[in-house]
């Protein structure tokens, strides 16, 4: 999907209109429809705003990831790298053993 269909489409599945939008990004509404239309490309300061706006990452937008990131998941990555190495290995060592527990009862159906 291109940028700017990414963009209607997240903006409609969050139920704002392009003016919303538009104030939202600091800008105005016929600039989000040329977006949408993929007639222009908006600066990267302006891309990131559209990413906050719609709780989407940029990567996301833009195609790079065709997965959309939970900003709220992304915010506590960035917590967890900014701690000491040995509170992390235990951090990640308790979360690993949670996604195994998920998986397996994925597995079996429970």
């Amino acid at each position: 999907m291109s940028f700017g269909k990414t963009i209607s489409a997240e903006r409609k599945k969050k139920g704002f209109s392009q003016e919303e939008l538009a104030k939202m990004v600091g800008t105005i509404s016929v600039t989000i429809g040329r977006y949408e239309r993929d007639e222009i490309k908006p600066s990267i300061d302006i891309a990131t705003k559209i990413a906050d706006a719609l709780g989407v990452s940029l990567d996301y937008l833009t195609g790079k990831t065709n997965i959309e990131l939970d900003n709220s998941i992304i915010k506590r990555v960035v917590e967890i790298q900014s701690l000491p190495d040995e509170d992390k290995k235990h951090i990640l060592y308790a979360l690993d053993g949670l996604l195994q527990n998920v998986r397996t009862k994925l597995a079996f159906g429970k």
